[in-house]
């Protein structure tokens, strides 16, 4: 069988390691899945065409999670985040789609760097923000979701406010949701989806429900906190190692 994106065999079988990781990731802390595999993936392949893959796999895994969070999404903070990112998703597409390999693998490491560090810093806001911020914070998570990192940003300022474990994952999960369907047929405009996209996305399913399936079951018995910082700590490795790749 011939793989989608003339992957070879062997990038077949690291891909869906790959996979896995991330999709475990998201089942337990309901972010970093397109951030660790875009990241990973760029380790071995041109991450631009698997962006679209990545984005229908996290909706399809909010299929999986609804019905757990549903009594825990915070609406008032998910409505100016998704018409924050709805204003900046055609522009920054658009954008994206026109980089070369090494200069999108260089750009999606650089952001996913920078945001990891900001994660990283402990950096704490006094009060939470208002209706006004979370736009702000829209606007960026949709610039930098060109690059599939858009649930960064959202992380970095949620992870910064007192919100608890289970009202973090549900909120973030809808809005990564909410930004992927909007990016989706941008990307489409811009040439960036075929019948390869499909093809990987009929395949990462079953990677993809056995992942969230492993991750949803550690979510309530181990500290969140730990988890996002040994997730931001690979990131920020990855990053590195990235970039170090491109300007050698």
């Amino acid at each position: 069988m011939n793989l989608p994106f003339d992957l070879s065999a062997g990038q077949g079988a690291y891909l869906a390691a790959a996979l896995f990781a991330a999709a475990y990731i998201r089942g337990y802390s309901g972010f970093g899945f397109s951030a660790v595999f875009i990241i990973l993936a760029a380790l071995t392949t041109n991450p631009l065409p698997l962006i679209p893959v990545i984005f229908s796999c996290e909706i399809a895994m909010t299929l999986f999670q609804a019905r757990g969070i549903r009594p825990h999404i915070d609406w008032t903070r998910i409505w100016p985040l998704l018409i924050g990112a709805a204003i900046a998703t055609v522009p920054a597409v658009t954008i994206m789609a026109r980089l070369g390999e090494d200069q999108a693998r260089l750009a999606i490491s650089a952001v996913i760097l920078v945001l990891s560090l900001i994660l990283l810093s402990g950096w704490q806001l006094r009060r939470p923000i208002g209706t006004k911020g979370n736009l702000s914070v829209g606007f960026l998570s949709g610039m930098v979701n060109s690059a599939g990192v858009g649930g960064l940003p959202a992380a970095a300022f949620l992870t910064a406010q007192p919100l608890s474990p289970a009202v973090f994952r549900a909120t973030m999960i809808v809005f990564l949701t909410g930004i992927d369907i909007m990016a989706l047929p941008v990307m489409h405009a811009n040439d960036l989806t075929g019948p390869d996209t499909l093809i990987g996305v009929l395949l990462a399913f079953p990677v993809l429900g056995l992942g969230v399936w492993a991750g949803g079951l550690r979510f309530s018995s181990s500290s969140q906190a730990q988890f996002r910082r040994v997730i931001v700590i690979l990131l920020t490795l990855f990053s590195i190692l990235n970039i170090a790749k491109v300007v050698a």
